[in-house]
Protein backbone atom coordinates (compact mmCIF):
# COMPACT_ATOMS: atom_id res chain seq x y z
CA UNK A 1 0.00 0.00 0.00
CA UNK A 2 1.50 3.41 -0.90
CA UNK A 3 0.11 6.44 0.27
CA UNK A 4 -0.06 8.92 -2.62
CA UNK A 5 1.14 12.57 -1.90
CA UNK A 6 2.86 11.75 0.94
CA UNK A 7 6.20 14.22 0.19
CA UNK A 8 4.17 16.81 -1.22
CA UNK A 9 2.09 16.92 2.04
CA UNK A 10 5.53 16.41 3.91
CA UNK A 11 6.06 20.00 5.13
CA UNK A 12 2.70 20.93 6.86
CA UNK A 13 3.24 18.18 9.44
CA UNK A 14 5.83 20.66 10.62
CA UNK A 15 4.37 23.72 9.54
CA UNK A 16 4.55 25.38 12.67
CA UNK A 17 7.76 24.35 13.00
CA UNK A 18 9.53 21.57 15.22
CA UNK A 19 9.74 23.73 18.25
CA UNK A 20 5.80 24.64 18.02
CA UNK A 21 5.37 20.58 17.48
CA UNK A 22 7.50 19.60 20.52
CA UNK A 23 5.64 22.40 22.78
CA UNK A 24 2.34 21.10 21.77
CA UNK A 25 3.24 17.41 22.42
CA UNK A 26 4.15 18.15 26.12
CA UNK A 27 1.14 20.48 26.94
CA UNK A 28 -0.84 17.19 26.00
CA UNK A 29 1.43 15.22 27.46
CA UNK A 30 2.12 17.13 31.19
CA UNK A 31 -1.70 18.91 30.82
CA UNK A 32 -4.40 18.14 32.86
CA UNK A 33 -6.60 15.63 31.10
CA UNK A 34 -9.33 16.07 33.46
CA UNK A 35 -9.74 11.90 33.05
CA UNK A 36 -8.15 9.03 34.06
CA UNK A 37 -6.76 7.30 30.76
CA UNK A 38 -6.60 3.76 32.58
CA UNK A 39 -10.56 4.32 32.59
CA UNK A 40 -10.92 4.49 28.74
CA UNK A 41 -13.53 1.48 27.68
CA UNK A 42 -13.08 -0.44 24.84
CA UNK A 43 -14.85 2.22 21.69
CA UNK A 44 -14.95 -1.43 19.64
CA UNK A 45 -16.62 -3.85 22.27
CA UNK A 46 -18.03 -5.73 19.25
CA UNK A 47 -14.67 -5.96 17.49
CA UNK A 48 -15.87 -3.34 14.89
CA UNK A 49 -13.14 -1.51 14.97
CA UNK A 50 -9.55 -1.11 16.83
CA UNK A 51 -7.46 1.40 18.81
CA UNK A 52 -3.82 1.23 17.46
CA UNK A 53 -0.74 2.58 19.84
CA UNK A 54 2.40 3.14 18.41
CA UNK A 55 5.51 4.21 20.43
CA UNK A 56 9.39 4.71 19.22
CA UNK A 57 11.32 2.92 22.63
CA UNK A 58 14.02 5.88 22.01
CA UNK A 59 11.44 8.56 22.91
CA UNK A 60 12.35 11.19 25.01
CA UNK A 61 9.16 12.71 25.08
CA UNK A 62 7.09 9.77 26.10
CA UNK A 63 7.71 7.39 28.51
CA UNK A 64 8.24 3.59 26.99
CA UNK A 65 7.22 2.49 30.24
CA UNK A 66 4.02 4.57 30.93
CA UNK A 67 3.02 2.95 27.41
CA UNK A 68 3.48 0.03 28.48
CA UNK A 69 1.84 0.18 31.70
CA UNK A 70 -1.41 1.60 29.80
CA UNK A 71 -1.12 -1.11 27.48
CA UNK A 72 -1.01 -3.62 30.21
CA UNK A 73 -4.05 -2.38 31.41
CA UNK A 74 -6.30 -1.41 28.20
CA UNK A 75 -5.35 -4.80 27.06
CA UNK A 76 -7.61 -4.17 23.71
CA UNK A 77 -5.38 -1.78 22.17
CA UNK A 78 -2.87 -3.10 19.67
CA UNK A 79 0.47 -1.85 20.78
CA UNK A 80 3.40 -1.28 18.15
CA UNK A 81 6.56 -1.28 19.65
CA UNK A 82 9.46 0.42 17.57
CA UNK A 83 12.94 -0.67 18.84
CA UNK A 84 15.65 2.20 18.19
CA UNK A 85 12.58 4.62 17.49
CA UNK A 86 12.33 8.38 18.78
CA UNK A 87 9.51 10.36 19.02
CA UNK A 88 9.47 11.71 15.39
CA UNK A 89 9.27 7.89 13.85
CA UNK A 90 6.00 8.59 12.10
CA UNK A 91 8.60 11.12 9.37
CA UNK A 92 10.55 7.80 8.88
CA UNK A 93 10.28 6.40 5.23
CA UNK A 94 7.60 3.81 4.57
CA UNK A 95 6.26 4.50 8.67
CA UNK A 96 2.70 5.80 7.19
CA UNK A 97 2.42 2.99 4.84
CA UNK A 98 2.94 0.46 7.52
CA UNK A 99 0.59 2.42 10.31
CA UNK A 100 -2.49 2.55 7.64
CA UNK A 101 -1.57 -1.28 6.41
CA UNK A 102 -1.75 -2.55 10.38
CA UNK A 103 -5.09 -0.13 10.77
CA UNK A 104 -6.67 -0.84 7.80
CA UNK A 105 -5.30 -4.25 6.39
CA UNK A 106 -4.84 -5.94 9.60
CA UNK A 107 -0.91 -5.64 9.01
CA UNK A 108 -1.43 -7.79 5.60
Amino acid sequence: MKVSGRENNKPQGKQQGEFESVHRDLMIGFGNWEFDPIEIKNPFPNNEGSVHLWQGDDDRLVSVELQRYIVGKLPWIHYHELPGAGHFFQYKDGMSEAMLKAMLAGGK
